[in-house]
């Protein structure tokens, strides 16, 4: 069967079929997924303007800990704005956002993976991972635990080489290493596949779904792609004009099937959703 695999054609399907095989190996080997070190996460009357410009119109929004759920809309609904705040990297206008019980900075708890790599030319691979220790980069195990991570991603014997002559794909595992070593709790992702091919999007999607099932963490998902959405997330919200107006379950077995029927209904519905609200956009002009 391995055999059969790896001399197959490296299209869409090959690569589902291989990817369902190694889950449900991983599903018998580690069972359940335990969430217990991911935190919640609660937001409340969030809002975030720019001059007069008014990004995010009131947002209330509770995630439980260890969920994964992914945020549409079309370009300029806010949804990357809501993800650099859940992250700390800009302050809100007004409302809160909380973790948990756990007191403390964003920056404690979320780690960011963006569309660019954001590696550092001048550093090798492993050095590049180092970097999402922070404080703990100078600690005795930082080599150990950098390379464990880029065990994680199946990029350990690129430890030595300079990101320039990394294939795209390659740098983002390297970006998905640096954000795994520290452990986070909450793993937000802005468009981190949207420069990709099509097949090693397919290749990096399920590696997203194997690191936060063999993690734990707390996934946010921001995305163009409503199959990468309905593919990857337990909850998809729909982001119109800076608010919410849609949150959708995706209550479908893992793995999923891309292609199957019960992924291609979901996909179809939030985008007739997605539709919707740009033909009421356009009737009001």
């Amino acid at each position: 069967m391995n055999q059969a695999l790896r001399f197959a054609p490296a299209d869409a399907k090959t690569l589902d079929a291989a990817a369902n095989l190694i889950h449900e190996a991983q599903a018998t080997r580690n069972g359940a997924r335990d969430p217990s070190r991911a935190l919640s996460l609660t937001i409340r009357g969030l809002r975030k303007s720019f001059g007069d410009n008014e990004v995010l119109r009131g947002i209330d929004l509770h995630i439980p800990a260890g969920q994964s759920v992914a945020i549409v809309g079309k370009s300029g609904c806010g949804k990357s704005t809501l993800l650099r705040l859940i992250a700390g990297l800009d302050q809100p206008t007004a409302g809160t956002i909380e973790f948990g019980d756990h007191e403390g900075r964003p920056s404690d708890h979320v780690r960011v993976m963006f569309q660019e790599p954001r590696l550092l030319p001048w550093a090798r691979v492993l050095s590049n991972v180092e970097v999402g220790l922070g404080r703990d980069r100078n600690s005795p195990d930082a080599k150990i635990r950098a390379d464990d991570a880029l065990k994680e991603v199946g990029l350990d014997e690129k430890r030595g080489q300079w990101p320039a002559v990394l294939s795209g794909g390659q740098k983002q595992r390297v970006a998905l290493a640096r954000a795994l070593v520290s452990h986070p709790r909450v793993l937000a992702f802005d468009e981190p596949l949207g420069a990709l091919d099509a097949l090693t999007r397919i290749s990096m999607q399920h590696l997203l779904e194997r690191v936060w099932h063999d993690q734990g963490f707390t996934a946010i998902l921001v995305t163009h792609d409503v199959s990468e959405a309905v593919a990857l997330a337990d909850r998809v919200l729909v982001i119109e004009d800076g608010r919410i107006v849609h949150d959708i379950a995706v209550d479908l077995a893992r793995p999923r099937q891309r292609g199957s029927a019960e992924l291609a209904a979901l996909e179809g519905n939030i985008l007739r959703e997605l539709l919707k609200e740009e033909a009421s956009d356009l009737a009001g002009v």
